[in-house]
């Protein structure tokens, strides 16, 4: 993820052990903390990208593994479980004393959209925010998005079958990367090479955060 050795801290949960990797700047500004989603974990394209690139430009990134993924299993469990468990972790991701800009994506996203007033969080990244199950965008979560709390960024692929960039509220700020799916995956027909997807996300993220940070 890093050229660096991430440092791995366990915090306890009521669902179990969390655990979060540190990718940790030397004079760092602000925390960018990012839980994964559903079907992965911290390895996923987009939070490695970001683990990668943010420290370099004065961000500690925190990548936080939830309990059901550190204990091995395969199933995320219910949306209330998930938010109990970041909520857990947010007091560790606060112990250095610095502003904390909540994030994750696809699931992780809607964890940090829903729980960041009570945390404390300064503003939220949503990365491949699940819009809606594919196929059915009458179920909209647009509701979960901090719209007029905080300051908010989606970035969000192209091609993404659980919401497109043109499907979100009109005073949602979207970055979109062309042709992308949900994995920021893109494919090999795109003009726009895998690291080039990457760059433009790592470059949205790193343009967006020094104005959003106290």
């Amino acid at each position: 993820m890093s050229e660096k050795t991430p440092r791995r801290q366990t915090v306890a949960t009521p669902g179990g052990d969390a655990r979060v990797h540190w990718y940790e700047a030397d004079a760092p500004r602000a925390v960018l903390a990012l839980g994964h989603g559903a079907g992965g974990g911290v390895e996923a394209r987009d939070l490695a990208a970001l683990a990668a690139a943010l420290p370099a430009a004065g961000f500690t990134v925190a990548l936080v593994e939830s309990p059901w993924r550190v204990a091995g299993k395969k199933v995320a469990p219910a949306p209330r479980t998930l938010d109990a468990g970041w909520r857990a972790v947010a007091p560790a991701l606060a112990a250095p004393g610095l502003p904390v800009v909540a994030g994750g994506r696809s699931a992780g996203a809607r964890v940090a959209c829903r729980t960041a007033a009570e945390t404390d969080a300064v503003a939220v990244l949503a990365l491949a925010f699940p819009l809606h199950p594919p196929g059915r965008p009458e179920k909209s979560r647009a509701d979960e998005l901090p719209l007029g709390e905080l300051p908010l960024l989606v970035v969000q692929g192209g091609n993404d079958p659980f919401g497109r960039p043109t499907e979100f509220p009109t005073d949602a700020p979207v970055v979109e990367i062309p042709e992308a799916d949900h994995s920021f995956a893109v494919p090999k027909r795109s003009e726009l090479s895998q690291d080039e997807a990457l760059r433009l996300l790592t470059e949205a993220v790193t343009d967006w955060i020094p104005g959003v940070v106290p």
